[in-house]
């Protein structure tokens, strides 16, 4: 099934079934009801306090997140996982593959690719068992050993080799943008999300990683529903200009060049479905959580 056929179906199932009135396609706050709101996430590596894991599920849980963001493969079993899920509350709605960048989709080396194709069909199996529906995949790298045509053409090639496992899972594949040299342009990571034209396989889009080159909300402007999920990290160009390149990301949320209440309104605008934005940061301690917790919570307010 492509994208057209995927969306022509969904309209009609849901043309039969009452819905919320939305703009869009983000629901309207009816009268005496609150705006539904983006579900607050966490990457686990963040939490820095020696506590098992059920306690530091327990801790973020307490601190105001509503998920955690795990790499995948996982280290804990996932009987382990579903334990701790089911007695904090809280949900794990994606996962990280941890081997997309030493191993990329993209390498000239096909028994490297097949590693990795590997690796990330056991992420989607990871995060269906998890409850989760979403799994990052960087599509590629570009350095002086690899070209941008090799990487492009590698790239789409192991991406539409991982169609099969989203298929058999029903999990997505939300491919990130980072400082990998490649995709670097809104129309350009629109265009290779198109030519794979499957609904499982969309973006997801880091609002910090394009403030280097690029603005946010332009990104988001052109992928609309391609994004399955928000990494949230702040950055200074200032910083980075004058401090060194990744001196840029050493900026407290709402403290850099991103403007979030665009980037938000945008996101409402755009009909985003992804129902989380998953801060991405330095870890720390409690005291540093909750600090992370509250620059969340005003950014998804705004």
């Amino acid at each position: 099934m492509d994208r057209k056929d995927f969306i022509r179906t969904s309209s009609l199932l849901l043309g039969g079934a009452l819905v919320t009135p939305s703009v869009h396609g983000m629901p309207i706050a009816k009268s005496g009801q609150a705006a539904i709101k983006l579900k607050k996430g966490v990457s686990f590596y963040m939490i820095k306090e020696e506590l098992s894991l059920i306690d530091k599920l327990k801790l973020v849980k307490d601190l105001g997140f509503d998920g955690v963001e795990f790499n995948s493969p996982v280290d804990f079993s996932i009987k382990e996982l579903l334990d701790a899920k089911d007695k904090t509350g809280i949900e794990i709605p994606s996962v990280v593959n941890k081997d997309h960048w030493a191993k990329p989709l993209s390498d000239p080396d096909s028994s490297v690719r097949q590693f990795t194709i590997d690796s990330v069909a056991q992420s989607l199996q990871d995060v269906k068992d998890l409850g989760g529906d979403t799994v990052l995949v960087v599509p590629g790298v570009v350095n002086e050993k690899v070209s941008y045509e090799v990487a492009y053409k590698n790239a789409l090639e192991s991406v539409r080799k991982l169609i099969p496992h989203a298929e058999r899972t029903g999990m997505k594949i939300g491919l990130e943008n980072v400082w990998n040299n490649f995709i670097l342009s809104p129309i350009e990571a629109k265009a290779f999300v198109d030519a794979i034209d499957h609904p499982l396989i969309g973006w997801y889009f880091d609002i910090g990683n394009i403030l280097r080159y690029g603005w946010p909300e332009h990104w988001i402007e052109t992928l609309g529903n391609r994004i399955f999920k928000l990494h949230a990290k702040e950055f200074s160009r200032e910083k980075m200009n004058n401090e060194g390149l990744w001196k840029g990301f050493d900026v407290d949320l709402l403290k850099g060049d991103i403007d979030w209440k665009l980037v938000m309104k945008t996101v409402r605008d755009v009909g985003y479905k992804g129902g989380w934005i998953t801060s991405e940061l330095g870890g720390g301690d409690r005291v540093y959580l909750k600090k992370v917790a509250e620059q969340m919570e005003e950014i998804v307010s705004l």
